[in-house]
């Protein structure tokens, strides 16, 4: 499996770098992040930064692939690997607050062609204790080398159908965790939830995110495919990552299987941060607080979010969360009280230093975003 796991944020660096094109002077922007990607074999990435709730120019460089010449460019398409949840978490919403599903609804009522099946450590688990990785459900199937996983990428079969086959084995699964009182990150909650919506509507995940939040918010540059669209395309151990199986199957999108432009992805961040004063569009301002605040005792995990007090010293809170499919790698951080947040993504992980670069670039934004915390009176 490749979605990350990572959601603490790594890497350090000075801010001083980013200043100039931050606060408006003349800069190149391909210079500024081919600093970051110096060292490492990052083919290209980009990065954006909101303030006041408004995106600023996307900054860009370097090649949309190894062994071409195309360059990055603005409003090219990224990878947002577990990024994403947080969107399955608000299009989820939208169907609690419509009354087609419920926060307390237990697991067995939502999927009950599982409810005999399922173990029983999962038959009362409820749609905040799947997004908040505390169902106790493991990270992913056990067992993906008996040739089940890999035989998802040819079937032919519906999606829906794809992901109820998943889970007729995923739930059958003995608990990784104990629920409600450990945190325990699970993509596989989210392939349930996902699930639990296509039961309650008859409609594909698919098509239910895009009407439910990719219209409303006009975000047209969305894409299933990790391979398509003739942009920047991922990049693991030296080469070009365009097997099947360097990724993971479609039907695996609800736990971060969506691409979509940096402008794009601020305008559903920007909706998120405006949901806190009660000015989104997606939800009311109640449940838009509800997904954004943490549910474990740590004060860590919100629904679809991380959360932070504070960061590098700024003043919070913070929304944050990390997503990598072994061949991207993308970041956020939001300051929703003040609309700032910044947004970054690479065509590369680990084995290239993308998410190093990521990070790096992320952690040297946010100081030029957010507020000090106040010093503490002697």
């Amino acid at each position: 499996m490749h979605i990350s796991r990572r959601m603490l944020l790594g890497g350090a660096t000075a801010a001083a770098a980013l200043t100039p094109v931050l606060s408006g002077a003349a800069t190149t922007d391909a210079a500024l992040l081919a600093a970051k990607m110096q060292g490492t074999a990052t083919p290209g990435m980009a990065a954006l930064v909101i303030r006041n709730f408004r995106p600023e120019r996307e900054l860009v460089a370097g090649r949309r692939r190894l062994g071409a010449d195309a360059r990055v460019q603005p409003g090219d398409r990224w990878h947002l690997g577990s990024n994403g949840k947080a969107i399955v978490a608000t299009m989820v919403a939208r169907l609690v607050e419509r009354g087609d599903l419920g926060w307390d609804r237990p697991l067995a009522r939502m999927l009950p062609q599982f409810a005999a099946t399922m173990h029983e450590s999962y038959r009362d688990v409820t749609l905040p204790e799947l997004f908040s990785h505390r169902s106790g459900l493991p990270h992913d199937l056990s067992d993906v080398q008996d040739g089940f996983f890999n035989a998802l990428f040819t079937d032919q079969t519906t999606l829906p159908a794809q992901r109820l086959r998943y889970l007729d084995r995923a739930l059958r699964e003995p608990p990784a965790a104990a629920k409600r009182t450990e945190v325990s990150y699970s993509n596989t909650g989210y392939v349930v939830a996902a699930a639990c919506a296509e039961n309650a509507t008859g409609r594909a995940f698919e098509a239910l995110v895009v009407e439910e939040v990719f219209a409303p918010l006009r975000m047209s540059s969305i894409s299933f495919d990790p391979f398509g669209g003739g942009g920047p395309i991922g990049h693991r151990d030296g080469r070009v990552a365009d097997r099947p199986s360097d990724t993971n199957p479609r039907m695996f999108a609800p736990a971060g299987g969506i691409s979509m432009s940096l402008p794009d992805w601020s305008r559903f961040c920007i909706d998120q941060m405006h949901g806190e004063h009660g000015r989104g569009r997606l939800l009311s301002r109640e449940t838009y607080r509800l997904l954004h605040k943490p549910q474990d005792a740590g004060g860590f995990s919100a629904l679809g979010w991380g959360y932070v007090p504070s960061f590098l010293g700024r003043r919070g809170p913070g929304l944050f969360h990390a997503g990598s499919d072994g061949n991207w790698t993308s970041v956020v951080m939001l300051f929703c009280q003040t609309g700032n947040g910044v947004l970054v993504a690479s065509n590369a992980y680990q084995s290239m230093g993308g998410e190093r670069v990521v990070h790096e670039t992320m952690r040297a934004i946010v100081p030029l975003i957010a507020e000090a915390e106040p010093v503490a009176a002697k």
